[in-house]
């Protein structure tokens, strides 16, 4: 029964170097944390952008500009309710407009996200021979809809808003992990 007490330091006692140390937010201070050494070693790693966003699969292209499809949500809102959007945003609206029309909300791509061919097993053979060492499956982008069964994320939008309630109507990241 002495060791417990001992064993319970010992296993805070890395707990409590890593909390003492500060993180603030600026620049400095992340310039100076240091890389993971795994990372470092690594040298070839994968992150996959999969989710509602993949259906309108778009982002204008403007020179000099960077865009992502992932915004397309953020873009599409912006272009049409904010008279102070870039070219992005308009570029964005005008195509959803033209391609979806104007009563076509964002959330109706949800239900059409159905991943129907979808093979985790075979992804998996793939990312593995493709020498990563490591994979990041972005589970939950800007827009919220999350790839696994998120109560939250369907409780902030008030309606489904999960890979498992619409949908594909399975838990993506779980198939995949």
């Amino acid at each position: 029964m002495k060791r417990l007490p001992a064993l319970l330091f010992l296993l805070c006692f890395p707990a409590a170097t890593i909390l003492a140390q500060r993180y603030e937010s600026s620049w400095d201070s992340v310039d100076h944390r240091v890389t993971p050494e795994w990372f470092t070693e690594a040298r070839f790693g994968i992150f996959i952008h999969w989710g509602t966003y993949s259906l309108p699969a778009y982002a204008p292209v403007i020179p000099g500009k960077l865009a992502y499809a992932e915004w397309y949500w953020h873009a599409m809102t912006s272009g049409r309710y904010d008279p102070k959007a870039n070219d992005l945003e308009r570029g964005t609206w005008a195509f959803h407009q033209k391609l979806y029309g104007t009563d076509f909300a964002y959330q109706n791509f949800a239900s059409q996200f159905k991943a129907e061919l979808f093979d985790p097993d075979h992804w998996a053979d793939v990312l593995a021979g493709s020498g990563a060492k490591y994979v990041v499956l972005t589970s939950k982008h800007h827009e919220g809809f999350a790839l696994w069964p998120s109560k939250e994320a369907s409780a902030t939008w008030g309606r489904p808003w999960n890979a498992v309630e619409i949908g594909p109507k399975r838990d993506l990241l779980g198939d995949l992990t």
